[in-house]
C-alpha cells in the first residue's frame, strides 16, 4: 500500500511540476534548441559552401602555376634556340 500511494505521489509531483512557469520553461527550451539546429544547419551549409570555393581557388592557383611555369620555359626557350631573330634586319 505504501507503494501505491508512493506512485500517486510520484504522479502528482510530475503533473504538478508541469504547471505553468515549468511548462513555459520547457517551451522556451524546445525553442533554443530548435533555433540552435537551424543555426548549425546554416554554419554546415555555409562550411560547406566556403569549402567548395576553396577548392575552386586551389585549382585555379594551380592552373595558373602550371601556364607561368609554361609561359617561363617557352620564354627561355625562345631566348636559347633562336639567337637570330634577335637581330633587326635593315
Amino acid at each position: 500500500m505504501c507503494c501505491g500511494q508512493h506512485s500517486s505521489l510520484s504522479n502528482h509531483n510530475t503533473t504538478s511540476s508541469l504547471t505553468h512557469p515549468s511548462f513555459s520553461l520547457l517551451q522556451q527550451l524546445r525553442h533554443r534548441l530548435a533555433d540552435t539546429e537551424a543555426r548549425l544547419a546554416r554554419a554546415r551549409a555555409r562550411e560547406a559552401h566556403l569549402t567548395r570555393r576553396l577548392q575552386a581557388m586551389k585549382r585555379s592557383v594551380s592552373v595558373m602555376e602550371i601556364l607561368e611555369d609554361y609561359l617561363k620555359r617557352r620564354s627561355i626557350q625562345k631566348k636559347y634556340t633562336s639567337p637570330a631573330s634577335s637581330v633587326t634586319l635593315i
